[in-house]
């Protein structure tokens, strides 16, 4: 059989309807609407299938702003105050609680397990009677603690980098699933027509570096348009924004329409949703040329905004600018951006990497909870602060009173959320004396993913994608929102 055959043969009925609606019109308000809203958005006003996407409940918040820290930092030097390992230093992490967990190949040949309690001081900071407990070496993220809710009892299934990333991204161990920014762009569409919905920016950090894949802020199976966009910090933040000397604009937008107009006879041949996905993407490419270029240039800032971020904030690349950079994206109503800081991975020597890893962190991520205030966009941008799993309370490798180091470990930790739609100046969750179990309010990936979908007013049980035979989802078949993070 004729290959083009067949494929029209495979089509379902609603798939024929969707695209015969999409090919021959769906009616004069829908074209008016098109022309009203443009092309790219009214593209994403509709699933693979045809059927109208955006909330099913009434939104606490309209983007998301994900701070992701690979390599996974210390909730024990950073927020789960253990002020009684002190009297335990160097004594051996009792079987009772060890319960033989899976240890990783870093630590499975030890024959001890000593406690390492963390050697800085912590301080908490109430607006009721709960509160949250910061470290030391977050002074500038303290004076944000009323707008924190810091959840302690975090806990995941993955033990490595690559796994544990690939969940808290997907949804999934496995690769080849879309990652979280790109199912809330399919399930609430762009607000802004010139930019990505999805933005990924990432800051090198120091020490031990884990792969940052692309995959990571993919679309796996959804349409391409979806995909994360990553601004590169050096040179052009996009490749091949700029045109090639001798090409002018107009000769730019006569290349595109000769393409798209070979595309779309394509797309009504072969009735291929990534014809049409390529076309929308093209289109962006020709708008970002004029839309990335002035979002990357700070020269509008004043001068009491850039003090606020610090000093890093006039050096791309560093995590202070791309926050800045993150409120410059929100503002303008990118959905979705991720903000990647690498260098978390602390097996030995975490005292003195920790101070300069969350001295980078710090007053970038307090100033950005303050500029979004001021600004009026906390109220509906939801934020995440996090790794993919803690570090144990036990030292891997040599342990004196200021030196140390700490393994993987996915039985608890501890991330933080903020703004749209979560309640602040809470503390959610409890572990057991020795950060290693979790003895109050477990918190699951897939719950995350679920409560903050919410906030956006997604349900995440309906937003679906059809793909091998059946409905996929975020949280694939498991997770619940948790009414006790929500404002």
């Amino acid at each position: 059989m004729n290959p083009l055959e067949e494929r029209h043969l495979g089509l379902t009925r609603r798939r024929f309807f969707a695209s015969s609606a999409k090919t021959f019109g769906a009616g004069l308000g829908s074209l008016a609407m098109s022309s009203l809203l443009g092309d790219s958005l009214f593209a994403r006003s509709t699933d693979a299938n045809g059927a109208p996407r955006g909330p099913h409940f009434a939104p606490k918040a309209k983007r998301v702003i994900y701070m992701h820290m690979e390599g996974a930092p210390s909730q024990l030097d950073l927020y789960d105050y253990k002020p009684e390992l002190r009297r335990r230093f160097d004594q051996d992490l009792p079987d009772s609680i060890r319960q033989g967990q899976r240890l990783t190949g870093m630590t499975s040949g030890q024959t001890r397990f000593p406690v390492a309690p963390s050697i800085f001081k912590f301080s908490r900071y109430a607006n009721n009677q709960d509160g949250v407990w910061l470290s030391e070496l977050l002074p500038h993220t303290a004076s944000v603690a009323h707008e924190l809710c810091v959840v302690n009892s975090m806990r995941t299934d993955a033990i490595n980098h690559e796994p544990g990333i690939t969940f808290f991204q997907t949804g999934n161990q496995q690769p080849g699933r879309p990652s979280f920014g790109a199912w809330t762009s399919y399930g609430l569409g762009s607000m802004n027509a010139n930019l990505p919905t999805f933005v990924v920016l990432i800051t090198q950090g120091l020490g031990n570096m884990q792969a940052l894949s692309a995959r990571f802020w993919g679309s796996g199976f959804l349409p391409s348009e979806h995909q994360g966009c990553k601004l590169r910090s050096s040179g052009d933040p996009v490749l091949y924004l700029k045109d090639p000397d001798g090409v002018t604009r107009a000769d730019r937008r006569r290349m595109l329409d000769l393409v798209a107009a070979m595309n779309e006879r394509e797309s009504r041949a072969s009735l291929d949703p990534e014809i049409d996905a390529r076309i929308a993407q093209h289109e962006m490419a020709f708008r970002m040329q004029m839309s990335v270029p002035e979002l990357v240039d700070f020269s509008d800032e004043d001068e009491e905004t850039l003090a606020l971020y610090g000093d890093d904030a006039r050096k791309p690349g560093t995590f202070a600018s791309n926050c800045l950079l993150a409120r410059r994206l929100a503002e303008r109503g990118v959905r979705f951006i991720q903000l990647y800081m690498r260098g978390w991975d602390q097996h030995n020597g975490l005292p003195n990497e920790i101070k300069l890893q969350a001295k980078a962190v710090d007053q970038g991520q307090a100033a950005l909870i303050k500029d979004l205030r001021r600004r009026g966009l906390l109220d509906d941008t939801l934020i995440l602060w996090g790794g993919e799993f803690g570090r144990t309370v036990y030292s891997q490798g040599t342990l004196t009173e200021t030196d140390y180091g700490r393994d993987h470990h996915p039985r608890c930790f501890s991330v933080w959320l903020a703004g749209g739609g979560i309640k602040p100046g809470i503390t959610y969750g409890k572990t057991d004396e020795y950060s290693y179990n979790i003895v109050e309010n477990p918190l699951e990936v897939h719950d995350l993913h679920a409560t903050m979908l919410r906030c956006l007013g997604l349900d995440h049980l309906r937003l679906t994608y059809f793909h091998e035979g059946r409905d996929y989802r975020l949280t694939d078949v498991s997770g619940r929102v948790v009414p006790e993070l929500l404002s």
